[in-house]
C-alpha cells in the first residue's frame, strides 16, 4: 500500500476539516474516527485493486492520496458508511456524508450500500440513491440513481454511467451496460451488454459488446 497519510494521520486531518465545517456543540475527536479508520481503509484497498488506473493501483500496489478528489470523495463516502455499518455515531456519519458534498459535489448517503467495487470519475453533482448495486460500478459527472413512485433501480455488474445521465424507478439493469451521456432511462429495463442512449420519449438501445478497460479482472 502507498498511502499518502496513516491511519491516524489521516484521521486528525478529517477530524480538523469536520470540526472546520461543523461547529457545533458536538466536536469530533480524532479517536472517534480513527477506531473505524482500519476497517474502511481496507475496504478501500480492496476497491481501488480492481481500478486498473496507475492513480489507484500502480501494479504493484494501492494508491491513496488524500488530495486526489476522486479517492477521497469515494473514501469518505467509505467511512460514512463503515461507521454507519459498525453501529457508530450517525451525528458522525452525517457530518463526513456533507463534507463530501461540500468538497465533492457528491451526495451518497451513508446508509446507501453502494458495492465493494465501484469507481467516481470528477463525480461532481453526482447523487447514487437508495438502489441496488452490484461491482464494477463506474459514474461520472452529475449522474443519478433515484426513485419513481419509491421503486428504485437495480443494477447488475459492470454498468456504467457517463456524465449527465440517470436512472430512476423500475428499472433492471443487466451486466455490462452502458447509459450514454445526458440520457434519462426510468421505468424501463436493459438486457446484458446494452448501449442505451436518449430519453423515455426517444432513445435507443443497442447491443454492445465492449468491455470497459477500466477493472482489473
Amino acid at each position: 500500500m502507498k498511502f499518502s497519510l496513516t491511519n491516524h494521520e489521516l484521521s486528525c486531518y478529517l477530524c480538523a476539516q469536520l470540526n472546520n465545517y461543523f461547529p457545533d456543540k458536538d466536536l469530533i475527536s480524532s479517536n472517534q474516527l480513527e477506531k473505524h479508520m482500519v476497517y474502511a481503509m481496507q475496504r478501500v484497498e480492496y476497491c481501488f485493486s480492481k481500478i486498473n488506473n496507475k492513480y489507484f493501483f500502480d501494479g504493484n500496489n494501492v494508491v491513496f492520496n488524500h488530495l486526489h478528489a476522486d479517492q477521497y470523495a469515494m473514501f469518505l463516502y467509505y467511512l460514512s458508511n463503515s461507521i454507519y455499518k459498525l453501529g457508530g455515531d450517525l451525528n458522525v456519519c452525517s457530518k463526513i456524508f456533507l463534507l463530501n458534498k461540500a468538497l465533492n459535489g457528491v451526495d451518497a448517503f451513508y446508509e446507501v450500500a453502494l458495492p465493494d467495487i465501484f469507481l467516481m470519475v470528477h463525480p461532481l453533482a453526482t447523487v447514487l440513491g437508495r438502489g441496488e448495486y452490484s461491482d464494477f460500478f463506474l459514474v461520472y459527472q452529475r449522474c443519478g440513481i433515484g426513485s419513481n413512485h419509491d421503486i428504485y433501480p437495480k443494477l447488475e455488474k459492470f454498468v456504467s454511467m457517463h456524465p449527465g445521465s440517470s436512472i430512476l424507478g423500475n428499472c433492471l439493469i443487466g451486466n455490462n451496460c452502458t447509459i450514454a451521456a445526458e440520457s434519462l432511462l426510468l421505468d424501463h429495463n436493459l438486457d446484458d451488454r446494452s448501449l442505451y442512449i436518449g430519453n423515455p420519449k426517444n432513445h435507443y438501445i443497442k447491443s454492445s459488446d465492449t468491455v470497459s478497460n477500466f477493472w482489473h479482472l
